[in-house]
């Protein structure tokens, strides 16, 4: 198998995985960046991105992560498109096979792997993913101001987004699959004292409902069969993320939902040299932003740790 040894290396092209090639290229570190099979991660799906500091008119997701790529290579990344299909952390240098058929010995690796949002699976819901159809409605919820809108979930996360939208929105429909609400009683408080949400307790979405515009409704069905349609233009997926993390078990220690755990206050994981960035590390954020950030703090805890060696 052919070896490439490099001294620092970033798994992940997402906000996180750019914005620390920002840095590390710039402390002369010359980073290898693996991109993954989702290149420039989830906002590749998004459309229009309006809250990333520095563009007052929006920008297109896909533009804004060519952006911090170009960006990235402009200092000296290689930014290099394969897939990590193996490691072993077990000693430095880390041993990374990319492709199943190449292994890089890095003697630092920061993942950022990022977190895939949940999805019900449907075809109709896949149809209308930017069209309607998001996971983010702290991304997307301004799109769809005085507008009636769907929320599918029953936990913290979709009360949170629910009650975010119904500041913004006509209308707040939230689908839930159990007769209950399972997040915290605060949460469920809020959203029940809200009058312009409506919980509809015991329903699954059978298809999401739309035309050539967008979004136009959700056909639901209950235990007995019952079917419902509801017309909204916006449909929220609040039923969970889960982190990319599944390379990384048996190595990195994990928190009970799969994200990397690391040192309060920074990137640093339980193994020296190895750090994280980005939603992969954060269960509660998971904004562009907060995953740039977190990539800084991974480059500078990365640059201190090779000037210690």
């Amino acid at each position: 198998m052919n070896t490439e040894h490099v001294k620092s290396l970033i798994i992940g092209s997402g906000p996180a995985g750019y914005t620390a090639a920002i840095y590390l290229s710039r402390a002369n570190l010359a980073p290898v960046l693996y991109e993954g099979l989702a290149p420039g991660g989830q906002l590749t799906t998004t459309t229009e991105v309006e809250n990333f500091p520095g563009y007052p008119d929006g920008i297109n997701g896909p533009d804004l992560m060519e952006d911090l790529k170009k960006q990235a290579q402009k200092f000296g990344t290689d930014v290099r498109f394969g897939v990590v299909t193996n490691v072993d952390f077990s000693a430095r240098p880390f041993k990374v096979t990319v492709d199943g058929s190449k292994e890089i010995e890095a003697e630092t690796v920061i993942v950022a792997t990022g977190a895939t949002a949940k999805y019900l699976g449907l075809e109709s819901e896949n149809r209308y993913k930017g069209m309607g159809v998001s996971a983010c409605a702290t991304c997307d919820g301004f799109f769809f101001r005085k507008k009636d809108v769907i929320v599918v979930g029953g936990g913290d996360t979709a009360c949170e987004e629910a009650n975010y939208l119904s500041s913004i929105c006509n209308k707040v429909y939230m689908v839930v699959r159990k007769p209950y609400l399972r997040a915290s009683k605060a949460m469920q408080e809020r959203v029940m004292n809200r009058p312009n949400i409506e919980i509809l307790f015991g329903y699954n979405t059978k298809e999401v409902l739309g035309d050539d515009t967008g979004v136009t409704g959700a056909l639901i069905v209950n235990d007995k069969g019952e079917e419902k349609v509801i017309n909204a233009e916006g449909f929220f997926l609040a039923i969970g993320h889960q982190p990319n993390t599944e390379l990384f078990k048996g190595f990195l220690e994990l928190d009970d939902e799969g994200y990397i755990v690391t040192k309060p206050g920074t990137s640093i994981t339980n193994i020296p040299g190895i750090f994280a960035a980005g939603d992969v590390r954060d269960r509660n954020y998971k904004q562009a932003i907060t995953a740039a950030g977190s990539g800084c703090i991974a480059a500078i805890d990365c640059e201190r740790y090779i000037l210690s060696l």
